[in-house]
């Protein structure tokens, strides 16, 4: 009887679910025009801003502007502090003065890394209206009335804060008592069986204190921005059935950034867009809200799974950003317009000639919070990447099975079926390192428990697998089954460890196991307990070679307001859901990460997959683009949508391969393993309802081309490891636009169908139906490119049409480039970890070439204590030589250099020599005119050995 209820419970939660969600039914998310706080500050209308700097409240110390701002309209003081940090990079923060509670600020230590250092600010000029300070090797001028700021490299301005007016910051209030009278009326009409109520009687005369506390109320009244009494949705909205009171009244924040000089703008992930952002004059604002989204549409604004709210703009000479520190729901609005040269002439000379500046302006805004902005000055793109990688930290290195090839569905259904999985692929050659158990493994949704029918024997399977070098993926929700015979619920409800509702008590709402609440992971100490259930004998029939995904974690809520928590849900330390909302997938991760942490003694790296996301979510481990669909339209932009999120730091990415949803047919599936064997996290996933499509039950050509495409990521799994070491280093994308390697070239700009891994290898997916070809644009003037399946040389700073039949990937090295290979087949990653290398050495038009290898363990982090190896390789005038690249790199290795392919050699050689600590001998070699590749074999050097070779 129990488990048909469990079975019933199960299958009603999920025609809930998709009577929510099917097929994005838009009336489930809401617009601009249903938000209130949307609306409003999208009617503000561009002007001279009716906030001014108060000069006689400007305190100046070593890096830090402290100034009140006054909105002349309504008497409204603010503050606002505006900080000099190392790195070329500000801050401007802006607050209320004596708000009547505190207003939300993310804690230091959790999204920010640290407290950011600060630098000196030097006053250069102090007028009467403005204020000019220098940082490094930019200018901040600071103007009065009205208020804006604005920063200048050079006589080139960059960024603009406040320029067209449009600051807006609602301060909390205490309710007027009219809204009270009306609240009471709505009340009044909800309750058709209300009780009769006594008599009414006539007012007691108001104390002392009463007549106080109304005339301070008066006093509160008189500075409220006068327009706001009449809009609706200021103490409460309605969207749908759902209610959301608000006790503290409007409290959104809005102010507009302006990128003069620039034509496009990046980021703000996630959405289903082109990376170059659109202007939203005929659309709604770019919108930032963790939801669950079903089967998203393409090319639109609406928000996803995920929020960072960064945004760089790039132009030819320069590439800045702005981070939004805010973790409320936000919306941006975009907009292309002219910068006001005259403005810009009476700070700068940089007015020349009558041409027109372009400019984007951006309009931020969020419901709750503070404005905290920070500005990151560049000048190059990868300068900007390490500024932010300072605020909110890099991507951790992986494990190497991390970003070798992941099998998954909804679901494998026994111990039998992943058995026969794991066999299939060996059958097949088929390499693999993860297979994933999805939610209908556990006991009724329990998280952190295994049906016992169906895994009976969850550390035999583990083990089985591990033999092979291969790891399990296990599913953990946020969301806990009420039901207080299952402990890790009952554990949580007894600590009162819970989400509240706006009366208190526990939250509860409808996910998978039904009835559900939430722990709250805002809470430090809740975190911690999360964290410690990853524990072995808590955990139980866990093992070492088990790793974690966490779905579900916007958070999903089925009978909730857009699929998710209500507004004014409680939260650690009095906060409701609105202001907090985005980071609460960021906490369940992080927690997540912290407890594989703990299991070993924090010595081995962890793996963990997030749904939701917000800015430093790379430290804690991977995103993937959440529920595709198996077409060919969700196939191409996955490339743009990658791109975006590694701009935004998210570098550790992918989309399922094949679409979640749907039944791709055959040459889909086998363009999409293509696409993802180059993208940085690779996993195949399929929906419960769809057919079975593990590559081994492809037809037999498709089958073939698909485990080629697997093999092929293997075999670079050195030179991806060598990515994540340098992304992981210095905040580097690891996936990129051309833009960041050519940021001269504006052809690039707007380019998404076509990417760079690091600079080396150049990317052009096959994703329209049909195609046996496609225009590559091939960049850098002086550059050459060679096909790395052929050799064939494109010459740079053109396109060509490359053919591209079914069984082609357009990848191509770039000449100049050496990079590390392994090509030996076997069944998992950890099973090469002693297999030597194949360095392949394209040639540019002098001859010459550069690269480098990283090596360590693969696995725990004893690379923090030296003990890893960095390798730099040069070739010029016919020699290679290898050399440390890092002197605090003490490690060693097995591996050892098999062979080299030097691609671009004008002739055969007469003889090879490699000289090792002074010792020299002869190499094997061979040369094809053809192709103009020499081959040389057996070094038989240790990698962590300096060497050279020379060719004569």
């Amino acid at each position: 009887m129990a488990a048909t209820t469990i079975r019933l419970s199960s299958y009603l939660c999920y025609l809930l679910w998709i009577v929510q969600v099917l097929s994005v039914n838009r009336d489930n998310f809401k617009t601009c025009d249903q938000s209130g706080f949307c609306k409003r500050h999208r009617n503000v209308q561009p002007g001279n801003s009716p906030y001014v700097v108060l000069a006689d409240s400007l305190k100046i110390t070593d890096s830090q502007i402290s100034v009140h701002l006054l909105n002349s309209k309504t008497n409204v003081r603010l503050g606002l502090d505006l900080y000099g940090l190392q790195g070329n990079t500000a801050r401007v923060k802006i607050n209320e003065l004596e708000p009547l509670k505190p207003r939300y600020e993310i804690p230091v230590g959790d999204v920010l890394i640290g407290e950011p250092k600060q630098q000196n600010l030097k006053v250069l000029d102090r007028g009467s209206g403005s204020v000019t300070l220098g940082l490094e090797k930019s200018k901040i001028v600071l103007s009065y009335s009205p208020f804006r700021v604005d920063f200048i490299s050079g006589e080139e301005p960059l960024v603009s804060i406040n320029s067209q007016g449009l600051l807006k910051f609602e301060h909390f209030r205490k309710k007027p008592g009219w809204v009270d009278k009306l609240t009471s009326v709505f009340s009044w009409f909800s309750q058709p069986f209300r009780e009769a109520q006594p008599e009414e009687q006539a007012p007691a005369e108001p104390t002392e204190e009463e007549k106080k506390e109304e005339e301070g109320e008066k006093k509160e009244e008189d500075v409220k921005e006068p327009e706001q009494e009449e809009e609706s949705g200021l103490w409460e909205e309605t969207y749908k059935s759902f209610h959301d009171p608000k006790l503290n009244g409007p409290s959104s924040v809005g102010i507009d950034v302006s990128f003069p000089g620039f034509e496009n703008v990046y980021g703000i992930p996630e959405h289903a867009e082109s990376m170059a952002l659109k202007t939203t004059k005929d659309t709604d604002p770019y919108r930032l809200f963790n939801l669950d989204v079903f089967e998203y549409e393409l090319y639109n604004p609406m928000a996803l799974y995920g929020s960072v709210p960064v945004m760089w703009a790039h132009n030819e000479k320069s590439t800045v950003g702005i981070y939004w520190n805010n973790a409320a729901e936000t919306w941006i609005d975009i907009s292309s317009t002219t910068a006001d040269k005259n403005f810009f002439s009476k700070i700068a000379d940089l007015v020349k000639g009558n041409t027109e500046m372009a400019q984007m302006d951006t309009h931020w805004f969020s419901e709750s919070g503070i404005i905290d902005i920070f500005v990151m000055l560049g000048p190059r793109p990868k300068d900007v990447f390490k500024q932010y990688a300072a605020l909110t930290g890099s991507t951790e290195l992986p494990p190497l099975f991390a970003i070798s090839y992941h099998q998954c569905r909804w679901n494998y259904n026994d111990q039998d079926d992943v058995r026969n999985v794991d066999a299939n692929m060996d059958v097949y050659d088929i390499p693999f390192d993860v297979i994933w158990l999805d939610i209908e493994h556990t006991d009724g949704k329990r998280y952190f428990t295994w049906d016992a029918h169906k895994f009976p024997a969850s550390k035999d399977m583990l083990n089985g697998l591990s033999v092979k070098g291969r790891k399990m993926v296990t599913i953990v929700d946020p969301h806990l089954k009420r039901d207080d015979n299952y402990k890790v619920y009952s554990d949580a409800k007894n600590r009162d460890m819970m989400v509240k509702g706006s009366n208190g008590v526990e939250y509860e709402g409808w996910c998978w196991p039904g009835s559900s609440s939430w722990p709250d992971f805002l809470n430090p100490e809740v975190r911690r307990w999360w964290a410690s259930k990853f524990q072995y004998n808590e955990y139980d029939g866990s093992t070492p070679d088990l790793y974690i995904w966490n779905d579900m974690n916007e958070p999903s809520v089925f009978n909730g307001p857009e699929i998710t928590f209500h507004k004014d849900v409680q939260h650690y330390g009095g906060f409701e859901n609105r202001d907090v909302h985005n980071l609460y997938g960021f906490y369940v991760q992080k927690a997540t990460a912290e407890g594989i942490l703990m299991r070993s003694n924090n010595e081995q790296r962890p793996f963990v997959l997030t749904r939701a996301f917000f800015a430093g979510s790379q430290r804690f481990g991977a995103v993937w683009t959440g529920d595709n669909m198996g077409e060919w339209s969700h196939l191409k932009v996955s490339n743009p949508m990658l791109l975006t999120l590694n701009l935004a730091g998210i570098t550790f990415s992918g989309a399922d391969v094949g679409g979640f949803f749907r039944n791709p047919d055959s040459e889909l599936q086998t363009r999409w393993y293509q696409a993802a064997a180059f993208q940085p996290f690779f996993r195949a996933h399929a929906h419960i309802d769809t057919k079975r499509r593990e590559p081994f039950l492809l037809p037999e050509e498709n089958m073939k081309i698909v485990r080629d495409a697997i093999r092929l990521r293997y075999s670079y799994l050195p030179f991806w490891y060598t990515l994540f070491y340098h992304g992981y280093r210095s905040g580097e994308t690891v996936m990129s636009p051309l833009w960041v390697e050519y940021p001269e070239d504006k052809s690039t700009f707007k380019m998404d169908d076509q990417y760079l891994l690091g600079s080396s290898l150049l990317v052009k997916p096959i994703t329209e139906q049909g195609s046996t070809g496609t225009t590559v644009y091939f960049p850098g003037n002086s550059d050459v490119w060679y096909d790395t399946e052929t050799y064939q040389s494109y010459a740079g700073s053109q396109s060509t049409y490359v053919n591209a039949p079914l069984g082609k990937i357009p990848v191509f090295q770039r000449g100049g480039a050496i990079v590390p290979r392994k090509m030996r087949v076997r069944r998992s990653s950890s099973l090469m970890a002693t297999d030597p290398f194949t360095l392949v050495i394209c040639l540019n038009k002098q001859g010459e070439a550069l690269g480098d290898l990283y090596v360590d363990d693969y696995k725990s982090y004893a690379y923090r204590n030296g003990n890893y190896i960095h390798r730099a390789f040069s070739f010029k005038n016919n020699i290679l030589q290898s050399s440390n690249a890092d002197p605090n790199g003490r490690g060693s290795s097995k591996e050892w250099v098999e062979k080299l392919v030097i691609v671009g050699f004008p002739k055969a050689a007469s003889s090879v020599h490699i000289t090792v600590a002074g010792n020299s001998q002869s190499l094997h070699h061979s040369y094809d005119s053809a192709t103009r590749i020499l081959t040389v074999r057996k070094p038989e050097v240790n990698i962590a050995t300096d060497f050279t070779i020379t060719i004569q």
